[in-house]
C-alpha cells in the first residue's frame, strides 16, 4: 500500500504531462501562461513544484513595473476609502505578481478568518489583515493566529470591544476555538466562558496615521489598545489547564491542542484537492506532520503538492474553484493579452458570481465546493468568459482580444482544429475525449472568420463543464 503523501515521480502510467502541467497550476495558482506550461513540462516536476513553493512560477511574465504598482493601488485603496478599489488592488497581485501560490493562500485565510468590512467598515484595517495573511500565510500556523487575535478588523468584526470582566462577550472566544482551531466537538460552553475572559481588555482603535505603508506596519498599538483595569486577572480552567490566562495564554493552549492539526489538515488537503477527496489516513498522516514541525503551514502544503496524491488522476476534477479564482485564472492564461483586463471588472465579476473580496457572508466564509456551481453562477461564468474575449473587461472597454494572435505566436494558429487544440491544451490541459475537438470547432462556428472563431472557441471552452473544475 502506497503511503500517505509519497512523493510523485512520473511513470508510464502517470506521466508528467501537458494535463499535469496545466493542473498544477490551476490547484495551486492562477493558471499558467503557455510559455509557462512549456517550460514546467521541459523542467519536470520538482524544479516546477519548488518554484511555486518558492514564489518564483512567474519568472519573465511579471510587469516590470509590478511592485510599484501593486503598492500605489494599495496607497490609492486605503485613500479612497472605497472597497471596489481594495479589491482591485488584490485582484491586480493575482493576475500580476510573481507568487499566486502566496496569493492563493492569502485567499484561503480570508475565508478561514472570515471578516467582513459590512461590520468592519473600514478600508484600512481590511487592507492590513490582508498583508498579514500574505506575510504569514506559509508561516508556522501560531505566528498567522497570534497577530490575527489582535488584528484590529477581527476584533471589530467580532465584538472584542464589548468583552468586559463584568459582562464577557462569547463572539472572539467562540469563532477562535469552532472556526479558527479546534472545531465543533472540541471544547464545551464552559471552555468559551473562560476563553472568553481570557480575552477581556483588548479593544481595537482607529489610529490617526492614513498613509499606507505606515498602516501596513508597526506599532500595532496604533490599531489595538490594551487596558489592565480591563482585563478579567483572575483564574481561568481551559480544556483542562487552570491559571491565570492572558489572551496570548490562550491562543498557546489552543495551539497544542491536537484537534488545530486536524483542522488544518483539514483546510489544505481541502484547498488543493477539494473537499472530500483526502483519506482519512492521509489527513491523519497530514495532521501528524504539522503537529511534529509545529504547525508549519509552508511544510504542509509543500508535501501535498510534491505528492503522488496531488497528481493522480482519481483526483481530478474533484476541485470547484470559487469565482476568484475562475475569474482571474481566466484572463491570466491568455496574458500577455491585448487589451488587458481590468482588475477592478475581474473583481466585479467574481462578486456578481458570489465572491465579493472582504465581504464573506458570515464568520464561517463562503461554504465553497460544489455550491459554486449554481445555474446563476455557471452562467455568470459564461458571461464573463464571452466579456473577456470581446474585450469588454478591460478599462475602458476596447477592441476585441488577439488571441488567433497567441496561438500563432505558438505555432497552433492555421486551422480551426489547431486553434481549438491549442486552446483546449491551455485551459484544460488536453481534450477530455476524441470527440472534444470537433464539439469545440461547431460551438465556435465553422461559417466565421478565423478570430472570431477563435475568440468564440475561447468562451466555448471556458464556459464547459471540464473547465469548472481543477
Amino acid at each position: 500500500m502506497t503511503p500517505p503523501w509519497q512523493p510523485y515521480a512520473p511513470t508510464p502510467a502517470a506521466p508528467w504531462d501537458v494535463r499535469r502541467v496545466v493542473r498544477l497550476h490551476r490547484r495551486a495558482g492562477f493558471a499558467a501562461t503557455w510559455p509557462e506550461v512549456r517550460r514546467d513540462l521541459h523542467d519536470g516536476p520538482a524544479a516546477s513544484v519548488e518554484r511555486l513553493l518558492a514564489g518564483r512560477s512567474r519568472e519573465g511574465s511579471v510587469p516590470a513595473d509590478y511592485a510599484g504598482r501593486a503598492e500605489r493601488l494599495g496607497e490609492l485603496a486605503v485613500a479612497s476609502g472605497r472597497p471596489p478599489d481594495l479589491r482591485a488592488a488584490w485582484v491586480y497581485r493575482m493576475l500580476h505578481g510573481p507568487d499566486p501560490l502566496g496569493e492563493r493562500l492569502a485567499l484561503l485565510w480570508h475565508n478561514h478568518f472570515a471578516t467582513s468590512n459590512e461590520k468592519v467598515r473600514d478600508v484600512r484595517a481590511m487592507a492590513r489583515q490582508n498583508a498579514l495573511f500574505r506575510e504569514y500565510g506559509r508561516a508556522p500556523f501560531g505566528e498567522l493566529l497570534g497577530r490575527l487575535a489582535r488584528d484590529p478588523a477581527l476584533l471589530v468584526y467580532l465584538d472584542a470591544q464589548a468583552n468586559r470582566p463584568e459582562h464577557p462577550n462569547e463572539n472572539l472566544a467562540r469563532e477562535l476555538m469552532e472556526l479558527f482551531t479546534l472545531g465543533v466537538g472540541h471544547f464545551t460552553e464552559a471552555d468559551v466562558r473562560e476563553a472568553a475572559r481570557c480575552l477581556t481588555g483588548w479593544e481595537a482603535g482607529a489610529p490617526a496615521e492614513n498613509e499606507f505603508r505606515a498602516l501596513m506596519g508597526p506599532p500595532l498599538e496604533q490599531w489595538v489598545r490594551y487596558s489592565p483595569g480591563r482585563h478579567d486577572g483572575g483564574e481561568k480552567t481551559v480544556l483542562g489547564r487552570r491559571g491565570r490566562w492572558s489572551g496570548d495564554d490562550l491562543v498557546k493552549i489552543l495551539l497544542d491542542q491536537p484537534a488545530t492539526a486536524d483542522r488544518l489538515a483539514g483546510r489544505i488537503a481541502g484547498e488543493f484537492l477539494g473537499e472530500g477527496v483526502a483519506t482519512r489516513e492521509e489527513l491523519a498522516a497530514l495532521a501528524d506532520g504539522l503537529r511534529k514541525t509545529g504547525l508549519d503551514v509552508g511544510q504542509a502544503v509543500a508535501r501535498v503538492l510534491r505528492s503522488e496524491r496531488f497528481f493522480a488522476d482519481d483526483t481530478a476534477g474533484r476541485r470547484v474553484p470559487g469565482p476568484v479564482q475562475w475569474a482571474v485564472a481566466a484572463a491570466r492564461r491568455f496574458l500577455p493579452l491585448e487589451p488587458s483586463p481590468s482588475p477592478l471588472r475581474l473583481a466585479e465579476w467574481a462578486a456578481r458570481m458570489g465572491q465579493a473580496l472582504y465581504y464573506p457572508p458570515n464568520v464561517g466564509g463562503w461554504p465553497g465546493g460544489r455550491a459554486w456551481l449554481s445555474p446563476l453562477a455557471l452562467l455568470g461564468r459564461a458571461n464573463l468568459a464571452a466579456d473577456l474575449v470581446a474585450g469588454r473587461l478591460s478599462q475602458p472597454a476596447g477592441a476585441p482580444s488577439d488571441l488567433l494572435g497567441l496561438a500563432r505566436r505558438f505555432g497552433r494558429g492555421n486551422s480551426r482544429e489547431a486553434v481549438a487544440g491549442f486552446l483546449t491544451d491551455l485551459i484544460l490541459g488536453g481534450a477530455p475525449d476524441e470527440g472534444w475537438a470537433g464539439r469545440v470547432v461547431a460551438a465556435a462556428g465553422k461559417g466565421r472568420g478565423l478570430p472570431e472563431f477563435t475568440r468564440r472557441a475561447a468562451a466555448a471552452i471556458l464556459a464547459s463543464p471540464e473547465a469548472q473544475l481543477d
